[in-house]
């Protein structure tokens, strides 16, 4: 059965610990200013999901795991559920997949209770976009200005915080101001992300209980 979390270990000036694995982020590693490791994401636990690229139109999703299958070309809908990390359905390759994750910023304060690092794998030459997206009352969609667009390149790959684009909408209302909603905000409902693949064949997705502080 595969592990969906990784436990690391993480060393200070005094002392050496292992940050704990379990249904909730370990509250070790949760300073924003946390040292990165070589690869661009912090030290500590994380939850670890993966959006795997497939050229074939899958016929069924499992929930558990810690992978997502999307098109290899083409879009999808990864809808977001409120609760603890899990995959619910991991078939996007029909239309649609869903995810469970925490509310990032309960009081959208602007600072994050986790944060979110991402970063392109496999072939090089794949790219993805990522965009949140919600509707309000009325069905009205919204869809943040900001998006997470990940490219492989040669060479290692290093992780980049997206929280931003993947934890919040950035969007104008009706009277034209911009607004900043996080994900499960009242405001708006029918949360998800739209995910646009070019070729990308895995996306690595890793959750970290680092504090992140957005405009």
């Amino acid at each position: 059965m595969m592990r969906r979390w990784t436990c690391v270990l993480w060393t200070t000036l005094a002392a050496t610990a292992l940050a704990g694995c379990g249904g909730q982020l370990d509250g070790s590693a949760g300073d924003e200013n946390i040292a990165a490791i070589g690869n661009g994401a912090p030290n500590g636990s994380h939850f670890d999901l993966n959006l795997i690229g497939v050229a074939n139109v899958l016929t069924q999703g499992n929930s558990g795991g810690s992978v997502i299958h999307v098109p290899l070309d083409g879009s999808c809908q990864i809808n977001l559920a409120q609760g603890s990390f899990d995959v619910l359905d991991s078939n996007c390759t029909d239309g649609s997949a869903s995810f469970q994750l925490p509310n990032p910023d309960p009081t959208n304060s602007g600072t994050t209770t986790y944060s979110v690092y991402v970063r392109a794998l496999g072939k090089p030459g794949g790219s993805s976009s990522q965009t949140t997206c919600a509707t309000d009352t009325t069905g009205t969609l919204y869809c943040s200005i900001y998006s997470s667009v990940q490219t492989r390149t040669k060479g290692q790959q290093t992780f980049t915080n997206v929280s931003k684009e993947l934890l919040y909408i950035y969007y104008y209302n009706a009277k034209g101001q911009l607004v900043r909603a996080p994900l499960f905000d009242s405001t708006l409902q029918n949360y998800y992300w739209q995910y646009d693949n070019n070729g990308l064949r895995n996306l690595q997705m890793r959750f970290y209980q680092v504090a992140t502080t957005v405009p």
